[in-house]
């Protein structure tokens, strides 16, 4: 007989445990007298693991761009808080993401970005799968040179594939197969736009090779990224410079119901100009809002910025309680804004302009997950006039833990 034992402090500890739901129900009240979310919110790691499964997997969370993976095989690997995924371009060129894990032994299929040819081969075994997750061949699984078994069925052992949609060549997932559809999810963010693009003007969209993508790492929780980005009441002490062309009065709150995004809008936005150089416009744009811009998060991990001559997607991979990982993907209208010669200056100048604005917001909210290592702390408050769109984001946080 062999006896196991299992240590109880590996279970789950109930919520109620690690954070007082009293203040964690108070984020829902009224902003006036509502509290922000408890501390153990943002540097408990038991905590981590209901944010985990009630934040990260039932919810559709974006893991990267489908521009990441432009050719047929093509795949990387990403890791979404501990689980292993392969996201990868099939055949027929759509987006497909895997668990990667091979389903002999549990070997990690794929640890770095490649071409693949025509399978996904296991490094341990070499079984190997095509790139819908068929399992194909199963190497001397009889036996040397028997590579059948009619005790074995292939077709049970397919790879396990996660539900998946690329909208505005986003990759959203929903790892437990539980959200709403996406149509439904996305429908209230695409009506608010109408007045900016329709889906026909997605498909202009051309992501920039040459000064598209920078990433930046972060020691605090990801969720103060997003509290930030969602608010203009910091531009006048974080970003000085840009509060001079974008003034805190030229800014207005966006609460997008239902709650699945908010954020804040600008009435001064000036294209960037380099000679008389400047980038291709969306054809469909209201002419009476040619100097308005949006930046919008979408819960949980994507923030987005939509201008008329350009787009960004700002998305965050969660590395561990007080370290995240920023992503900025940098989108034009059409092929000579994005990768023309003539405009890769201005390409180059505008890249410059937002990475020194993510840097700028760096100081504070790295400054935010120090102080919250201050038991005193309540979970703050709210600014009833300055601070809607943030409120909005923690009731959200707060009422799918509950």
């Amino acid at each position: 007989m062999i006896i196991f034992f299992v240590d109880q402090n590996l279970k789950k500890k109930p919520l109620s445990e690690i954070l007082d739901i009293k203040k964690l129900n108070n984020v829902d009240k009224p902003i006036e007298v509502a509290n922000g979310l408890p501390n153990e919110c943002y540097i408990n790691n038991d905590y981590l693991a209901y944010e985990k499964e009630k934040i990260f997997f039932n919810k559709w969370t974006v893991i990267g761009v489908a521009s990441s993976v432009p050719n047929i095989g093509d795949a990387r690997p990403h890791n979404l808080l501990g689980v292993p995924l392969i996201i990868l371009r099939d055949k027929e060129k759509k987006i497909r993401v895997f668990h990667n894990v091979c389903s002999h032994r549990g070997y990690k299929l794929l640890d770095k970005s490649c071409a693949l040819k025509n399978v996904i081969r296991c490094p341990y075994h070499s079984w190997s799968y095509d790139f819908n997750g068929k399992l194909l061949a199963t190497p001397h699984i009889g036996g040397l040179n028997n590579h059948q078994s009619e005790k074995f069925d292939k077709a049970k052992n397919n790879l396990k594939e996660v539900k998946t949609i690329v909208w505005m060549d986003i990759i959203f997932v929903n790892i437990n197969s539980n959200e709403i559809e996406f149509d439904e999810y996305i429908k209230p963010l695409e009506n608010r736009w109408l007045k900016f693009i329709n889906k026909e003007d997605y498909k202009s969209l051309v992501y920039s090779n040459d000064y598209g993508y920078f990433n930046l790492e972060v020691k605090c929780n990801w969720k103060f990224a997003i509290e930030n980005y969602c608010e203009s009441y910091h531009l006048p002490t974080i970003h000085p410079e840009l509060n001079k062309v974008s003034n805190i009065d030229d800014h207005y709150h966006i609460q997008g119901l239902p709650n699945r995004f908010a954020g804040q809008g600008s009435r001064k936005y000036e294209q960037p100009v380099k000679g008389n150089k400047k980038f291709n416009t969306f054809p469909n744009w209201d002419k009476g809002m040619l100097k308005h811009s949006e930046y919008i998060a979408l819960f949980p991990n994507v923030m987005i910025g939509l201008h008329l001559d350009h787009f960004y997607v700002f998305w965050l991979e969660p590395l561990a309680m007080n370290k995240t990982k920023e992503h900025m993907q940098i989108y034009y209208v059409g092929n000579e804004s994005a990768q023309g010669e003539e405009l890769k200056e201005l390409r180059k100048e505008n890249s410059r302009f937002w990475k020194d604005v993510m840097l700028e917001d760096i100081n504070a909210i790295e400054g935010m997950q120090d102080g919250r290592n201050s038991p005193v702390y309540n979970g703050g408050n709210f600014s009833p006039i300055m601070d809607q769109p943030t409120h909005q984001f923690h009731k959200w946080v707060a009422n799918n833990l509950i």
